[in-house]
């Protein structure tokens, strides 16, 4: 077993040992969801003011609005009630520095950790790879305002999600701990 293995089941007994939220019923308090990145860096409970219970929090690579992400959305608001939705992406966020292109390459060469330097990516690995990357779509980001917007417009008009559900698009700023409107996203977003 390794050292992160032994930390996290230790923090969770002694996490455990105190737990006091049996009772916390299955549907949100707050009767919202957040989809936003997996990037370690953003704490939504902490951005957002929530605490367990509140709210659904789904997060992926980027905070995309993937077809896993919208699933989740519907799920979320057709059986446990949620009315409103918001779109967090991020600055700084590393699905900006690469393409489907240099994915699909790198995967190619192995399926080991790749590096990055001033010349951009480069895979280190002794391979094998694999040509699956390719058929992949890993919904990578060039501009964060308009990826908010992009996946706003994309939940709003998925056939699944109803028109009366607000969906709310920012940008949370990795530097000042702010959220940044998008005020393309917001009208887009809008419930009708």
């Amino acid at each position: 077993m390794t050292q992160i293995y032994q930390e996290v089941l230790s923090a969770n007994q002694n996490y455990a040992a105190s737990f006091d939220k049996g009772h916390l019923p299955l549907p949100p308090a707050r009767r919202f969801a957040i989809l936003t990145c997996m990037d370690a860096r953003l704490d939504p409970a902490k951005y957002a003011g929530l605490s367990e219970g509140d709210a659904h929090v789904i997060r992926n690579a980027g905070g995309r609005a993937s077809d896993d992400a919208i699933r989740s959305l519907v799920i979320s608001y057709k059986l446990l009630g949620t009315h409103e939705w918001f779109v967090i992406h991020h600055t700084d966020c590393g699905m900006e520095l690469f393409n489907n292109d240099i994915m699909t390459d790198l995967l190619g060469k192995s399926l080991e950790t790749a590096t990055i330097d001033a010349n951009g990516w480069r895979d280190v690995g002794k391979g094998p790879g694999s040509s699956e990357g390719r058929y992949i779509n890993w919904l990578t980001i060039k501009n964060q305002a308009e990826s908010v917007t992009e996946d706003v417009k994309r939940i709003r008009n998925h056939v699944l999600v109803p028109k009366n559900i607000p969906i709310y698009g920012f940008v949370y700023d990795v530097k000042s701990g702010k959220l940044v409107e998008v005020a393309e996203a917001m009208a887009a977003g809008r419930a009708v």
